[in-house]
Formats: C-alpha cells, sequence, structure tokens
C-alpha cells in the first residue's frame, strides 16, 4: 500500500491539521467524514492507504474510478488508451465539452485532483494486454484491481495473470442491453448468468488455463453481471463507431463497436451501477481486512 494518511475521529475539530506528513487537513476531513462515519475509522484509513487500479476508464469504469476517489481511496492507477467521444456522452462520466479528443485516464484524473487532492492518481495511457501486464502492474504495489475491460481474450489473460499473482481482482460483466440496474448481482465468476461476455471469458479460463470445470466448481473470481435478459438493438438505429473501445458480445459481431452501435444500447443507471457495486465490493473488502487487524 501507499504512504498512509494519518486519520482525523468524524467528531475532531474542524479547525485541526493533523498527519504524519502533515497533509491531513481540516478541508479533507470535511470532505470524507461522512466515509468514517459510515465505515469506521480504521476503514477510512485503509482507504488512504489502498492502491486500486482501474483497467478500462469507460462506461463502468469511469464511475468506478469516481466512487473510488469519492470514498478518499489514496493512490488511483487509471489504465486505458482511448480518447473521450462524443458518443460516450449517454454512459461515461468524464465524457463533457472540453473534454472531447482527450485521452480518458486524463479527463479522469482531473475530475480526481478536484474531489481529493490529495489523491495520487497514476495513468497509463495505453491497452493493458498480455505482454505489459508484468510491467504496468507486476511491480506497483495494487491491493486490488477492478477489470472493466470488454475484450474476451484481454479480459480472461488478466484474469489468469492476477488469479496467479494473489492480486484480487474483481472482474465486471457486459453492462449493455439492460435497463434495470437492481437486476445487478456478484457473485463467482462460474456462476454468472445473462452475460455473453463472463460466459465466453468463463470458458476460455477453463480452456486456456485450467479452471475447474462443473456446475459447483468455484473460481474464486467476484463478477459484477445482471441476471436481467438482454435487450438487442435494432439494426435501423445501429452505427457502427471505429474507435469504440467495447468488443460486442450480440450475435454474428465479433469487430470493435460500441455497445451503443453495432452493439447492445446502453444506460447509465445500469452501466454506473455496475461501477458502483464493483467498488463497493472493493471497499467491502479493504473495511473488513481493517476491522480484522
Amino acid at each position: 500500500m501507499s504512504t498512509p494518511h494519518a486519520t482525523v475521529p468524524s467528531d475532531a475539530s474542524p479547525d485541526v491539521t493533523t498527519g504524519i506528513d502533515g497533509r491531513e487537513s481540516a478541508d479533507h476531513v470535511r470532505r470524507f467524514g461522512g466515509i468514517a462515519r459510515l465505515y469506521g475509522v480504521p476503514a477510512l484509513a485503509a482507504f488512504e492507504r489502498a492502491h486500486v487500479a482501474v483497467i478500462g476508464i469507460g462506461g463502468v469504469g469511469s464511475w468506478a474510478a469516481e466512487a473510488l476517489a469519492r470514498s478518499a481511496v489514496g493512490t488511483l492507477t487509471l489504465i486505458d488508451l482511448d480518447n473521450v467521444a462524443e458518443s460516450n456522452t449517454n454512459r461515461q462520466i468524464h465524457a463533457l465539452d472540453g473534454n472531447y479528443g482527450k485521452p480518458k485516464v486524463e479527463a479522469m484524473a482531473g475530475r480526481i485532483k478536484l474531489i481529493n487532492p490529495q489523491c495520487d492518481v497514476r495513468l497509463v495511457e495505453d491497452f493493458i494486454e498480455p505482454d505489459n501486464f508484468a510491467s504496468v502492474l507486476g511491480g506497483g504495489g495494487f491491493d486490488y484491481v477492478v477489470d472493466a475491460i470488454d475484450s474476451v481474450r484481454t479480459k480472461t489473460a488478466l484474469i489468469a495473470w492476477c488469479v496467479a499473482q494473489k492480486l484480487p481482482l474483481i472482474t465486471v460483466g457486459g453492462a449493455g442491453g439492460q435497463l434495470d440496474p437492481t437486476r445487478i448481482r456478484i457473485d463467482d465468476l462460474a456462476l454468472t448468468i445473462q452475460d455473453p461476455l463472463l460466459s465466453k471469458v468463463r470458458a476460455q479460463l477453463r480452456k486456456q488455463h485450467g479452471f475447474p470445470r462443473g456446475p459447483k466448481a468455484k473460481f474464486k473470481v467476484s463478477a459484477v453481471y445482471s441476471d436481467e435478459p438482454l435487450i438487442y438493438p435494432e439494426a435501423a438505429v445501429c452505427d457502427i463507431d471505429e474507435e469504440a473501445e467495447h468488443v460486442s458480445t450480440s450475435p454474428g459481431h465479433t469487430g470493435p463497436v460500441g455497445l451503443n452501435c453495432a452493439g447492445f444500447g446502453s444506460s447509465v443507471c445500469v452501466t454506473a451501477s455496475f461501477g458502483f457495486a464493483a467498488v463497493a465490493h472493493v471497499l467491502r473488502a479493504f473495511a473488513q481486512q481493517a476491522s480484522a487487524k
């Protein structure tokens, strides 16, 4: 974990400034005192020490990064090569006038520094691939990885690598083609349903990486998914977005397309909730570790 910020109790005087590095200011206490009152002071201290990687800063990952920043997580590494585009506006938090054309990691970093100036935001303007897992993730001192990738090949390889490295990870399924955020679930990856992306990943993990087979065999990898039946788009309303970051999981299409184009349509009510569910899982893990000490 990264260098900790000492935590001030929730009833501390607003003019108190403390901390091992002098950076725990009254402003910081006002911003994040609500976190301590909910999770407890030890948990907030754990959040402030934590280093989380968010891979894929799109319709799910941008909201995950936002939630981590607003929960006082001390160090965030954002990984993505895409730029913000107008077609991202319906589902990505950084898709605003003034940000179109900017790297997603850069636009997201700007938001995070406004939310928590003390957050150490590290940018990797690149796509994560099997040949750079070790260089990007191997020496980063990460406490958790949020996988918001939509490429079956890369997602499969990343999960296998993190499991082999004993690096905690939560993977997120496809967030397109769904309307109801109350249908979102978190379960073992082996047990997810109604998710073509995770189904393909699961099959590849078993075939290529020796993950267990059988209806009761678990992968010990947590996954965010929805049990809502998918809504497929009508061809007449879809235009291919050649620069989109997603891989369609709709029948008959395997090329890179935007989820709101030749793939599934998407609602921010669902995509953001996928990201929030993933972060809630991560924060709960940190809080449980803090309470066990």
